[in-house]
């Protein structure tokens, strides 16, 4: 038989590409392959079909043949054959043994170890525990922190104690009691919710309270430091009044007598004449203490003519208020001097010119 000639070539179209030999063996291989499988499987069935009387009680083969024995049959090129899932082949413990399913096999490349699968499975868990550490952390902090707010600002353990309230620097006109009551009004008051500047405020309006300074004093109390106005010079009162008014150096009245205290000047300065008044104010703010406590009264009928008599009878002719540190320092060398010794009258208006007489 003469192989076949290959077709020959339409006009106008491209020649077929040739195979080359390596698949054209393959192809026929894989042929032969399909026939000698269609071929066994025809054959067997053909031996499992039972022959007459063959398998039925009382019957027996045909005499003179023997029972040929009939070989398994072999699967054809390209197939597996697979009588057993692989699954039941696996022990229990294998983690590739899936119920209801069945591994890829090994030829279709998706292979994962069991080691891979256990470092999987550790790492999850440990982002699970990671979440749940960093969440409790949270709550924890949150809990911290509203338990910590409500111990300093709600509870009593802070709370203002009247018991623990020290005031200090009252001096002799500021009532030390009225000053507890302002404080005792935010008694119970957690310390830290305490309003320090309008308990300020509020001891300011104490009669004879020129300043104050509120500080916390831990846990539960708190120092109230004051700076009393302290009366300077006692003025009569006009009308039908015959007591005294005590006035600050501010010109403030920080409180009444009814009769001029030994330790004070009386002013006598014009009705209504508040220059005049402030004018000796200032002079006798700028008195020192050992001078402040000899004069016994002090008269000014304008700002510059102002004028004390100490308590031993000495006139001293000030004027305004200009110039005091110099006019206590010539003062004070006069009085110290052999030329004052007799003097009743001694002129520092003018302290360059000093005059006695």
């Amino acid at each position: 038989m003469s192989p076949a000639r290959p077709p020959a070539p339409v006009p106008g179209r491209p020649p077929a590409p040739r195979p080359s030999p390596a698949r054209a063996a393959r192809a026929a291989t894989g042929a032969t392959g399909r026939a000698d499988a269609t071929t066994q499987d025809a054959g067997t069935r053909r031996d499992d079909k039972p022959s007459a009387g063959a398998g039925t009680p009382g019957s027996d083969p045909r005499p003179g043949t023997a029972p040929v024995p009939t070989a398994p049959a072999r699967p054809a090129a390209g197939r597996t054959a697979t009588s057993v899932r692989p699954d039941a082949r696996r022990p229990a413990g294998d983690p590739r043994a899936v119920a209801g399913r069945t591994e890829p096999p090994a030829s279709s490349g998706a292979v994962v170890s069991t080691r891979s699968i256990a470092r999987f499975a550790e790492r999850a868990r440990a982002r699970r525990n990671l979440a749940r550490r960093q969440i409790g952390y949270v709550v924890g902090g949150a809990v911290a922190v509203a338990g910590l707010a409500y111990l300093v600002f709600f509870s009593p353990v802070l709370a203002l104690d009247p018991a623990r309230v020290h005031v200090a620097g009252a001096g002799t006109v500021v009532a030390v009691d009225q000053v507890e009551r302002v404080v005792d009004a935010h008694a119970g008051t957690p310390l830290p919710r305490l309003d320090t500047v309008g308990l300020r405020d509020a001891i300011l309006d104490v009669p004879g309270v020129r300043g104050a300074r509120v500080m916390r004093d831990w846990p539960r109390g708190i120092e109230v430091t004051i700076v009393a106005r302290e009366p300077v010079a006692a003025v009569p009162e006009t009308g039908g009044d015959h007591g005294y008014a005590l006035l600050d150096e501010d010109g403030v009245q920080v409180g009444r007598v009814d009769k001029a205290p030994s330790g004070l000047p009386v002013v006598d300065v014009p009705k209504d004449d508040r220059r005049t008044l402030d004018a000796v104010l200032t002079v006798l703010h700028g008195l020192p203490p050992a001078l402040l406590a000899e004069v016994a009264d002090v008269s000014a009928h304008t700002q510059d003519t102002v004028t004390m008599r100490l308590r031993d009878g000495l006139q001293i002719d000030w004027g305004s208020s200009k110039d005091t540190p110099l006019k206590v320092a010539v003062l004070t060398t006069l009085r110290g001097s052999k030329a004052a010794k007799d003097a009743h009258v001694i002129d520092v208006s003018a302290p360059t010119l000093p005059i006695t007489r």
